[in-house]
């Protein structure tokens, strides 16, 4: 019997995690599903870091999923995620491949290794408005007249506020139970020191500029996206926005845009040590070692694992 059936590649923003993924698929006749939440989006190319040039190796077109299926001003979330995935993994087994799991949104990733079902339930957009005008102290004490969910994370409002939505939700509603098929997975995480992964981020951002950033917003924005929505998209757009409408200069968007993507892999770090205390096993790999040694390395784990 098979140990796991689901390799897992994670790790912050410019860490190589699709070049060491296509080259574990490459070897072990895999097919790869982003867990990305912008790239979803067809013709957010540059901003969201697609790469796509990276899924041909030795000549050879790997198989990805879950990348450009959604038309620009749509929205994205959680449980359509979940759904997604899959019916990816599913029609990855039946061929008898490799599923391999590749991204940095590890609100994603998690949701899969908790199977959550509260994911499922809608944003109450007016119910949102209402409860952010209450305090933090004030959201904990409506949570505690509830039985309906446990093990909130009180700490963030945000969360308080999305444990009540669901609390409401669940006083009108059942939540119908979808059988989904078992994931066995094994998880590696690439981790570079903070300086590499800063140095990396802002030689890869002056790269995009090269390669048409700003002129990608603008044909968004032609195409008759809203700066709204593009702003909902996060960083980059939200940045290249600001500086179209004459708020920053390009000297101060380059700046800024560089501080504020290395914050975010701050951040996504911070959430993967969330993930391990929650019970997730992640083998750590250095990013800095050479793209074939983490191909060496991974193999070893999946072959002494799945033995």
């Amino acid at each position: 019997m098979e140990q796991y059936n689901l390799i897992i590649i994670l790790g912050a923003t410019a860490s190589g995690k699709t070049k060491l993924a296509v080259q574990v698929a490459d070897a072990l006749n895999g097919e790869i599903i982003s867990a990305d939440s912008r790239q979803v989006f067809k013709r957010m190319d540059v901003g969201t870091g697609k790469d796509l040039q990276e899924y041909t190796i030795n000549g050879k077109n790997i198989p990805f999923h879950l990348i450009d299926i959604l038309e620009p001003g749509e929205r994205y979330h959680v449980d359509a995620f979940k759904n997604d995935f899959y019916q990816a993994f599913e029609k990855i087994k039946a061929l008898n491949k490799m599923p391999i799991l590749c991204g940095g949104t590890g609100m994603y990733i998690h949701s899969l290794l908790q199977n959550q079902t509260f994911t499922a339930i809608p944003v109450n957009q007016a119910l949102r408005e209402q409860l952010e005008r209450l305090s933090k102290e004030e959201l904990i004490s409506e949570l505690q007249h509830s039985q309906h969910i446990d093990h909130v994370d009180l700490s963030s409002k945000k969360r308080l506020i999305r444990a009540l939505e669901i609390v409401d939700y669940l006083t009108d509603h059942q939540l119908e139970t979808i059988e989904r098929p078992e994931i066995k997975p094994i998880i590696f995480g690439l981790k570079n020191e903070v300086e590499v992964t800063r140095a990396k981020i802002l030689k890869r951002l002056d790269e995009r500029f090269a390669s048409g950033l700003i002129e990608e917003v603008e044909a968004l924005i032609r195409d008759g996206i809203s700066k709204e929505m593009l702003v909902f998209y996060g960083l980059e757009y939200k940045f290249i926005v600001n500086y179209l409408d004459g708020d920053l200069t390009l000297d101060e968007l380059k700046l800024k845009l560089g501080i504020a993507i290395c914050q975010y892999a701050k951040r996504q770090n911070t959430f993967f040590r969330k993930m391990e205390k929650d019970g997730t096993n992640i083998i750590w790999l250095d990013a800095s070692a050479s793209p074939n040694h983490l191909k060496q390395l991974v193999l070893e784990k999946v072959s002494i694992t799945g033995n």
